[in-house]
């Protein structure tokens, strides 16, 4: 799997932060509740940004050798799509409250009460915290090469010796 490209996101951010702002604006010409999620939504983010981390954790431990038991590879490609689904829906959260939170600024002198402006802050700041979360804990899946790739051409290895009996993609070079 590719890594997540930081542009896409950033490019996905801006274009919900117009879709925000263009739906606030709307909402209140039509005099209909501002569309912020509610702040319970920050103790579902939470539970998302900590299952990642500590599954991300995990597959680190293995992977700097750490930990003796074999990791199950299906957790490991578990945890890069949960980081994946991490990242993107923290770049949602973010921009769509981004939007909203521009609209409430330009009103800010001729409010008195300033709740869903705080209240978008901290869901724009808990998308932000998903989406760095993801980013790191997709950098934790990733497998470093091994010795004999460095040198090779592309996925060509290097001649070894090795017993005539094992096929090569069970060969891993230990």
């Amino acid at each position: 799997m590719k890594l997540t490209n930081p542009l896409l996101l950033l490019a996905i951010a801006v274009v919900l932060a117009a879709a925000g702002w263009i739906a606030t604006v709307l909402a209140g010409r039509y005099s209909l509740a501002t569309p912020v999620l509610p702040l319970t939504g920050l103790l579902t983010m939470g539970v998302i940004v900590v299952l990642t981390l500590v599954l991300g954790i995990r597959v680190l431990r293995w992977r700097n050798g750490k930990k003796k038991k074999i990791l199950n590879p299906i957790l490991a490609a578990w945890t890069l799509v949960l980081a994946q689904a991490c990242a993107y829906t923290g770049t949602v959260l973010l921009g769509w409250h981004a939007g909203i939170i521009m609209e409430q600024l330009r009103l800010w002198n001729l409010r008195t009460n300033h709740d869903i402006t705080w209240q978008a802050l901290a869901l724009a700041g808990g998308g932000l915290i998903m989406v760095i979360v993801g980013l790191v804990v997709e950098r934790f899946c990733r497998i470093p090469p091994e010795d004999g790739d460095a040198e090779s051409g592309h996925g060509v290895q290097g001649k070894r010796n090795k017993p005539t009996a094992e096929g090569e993609y069970a060969y891993r070079g230990d």
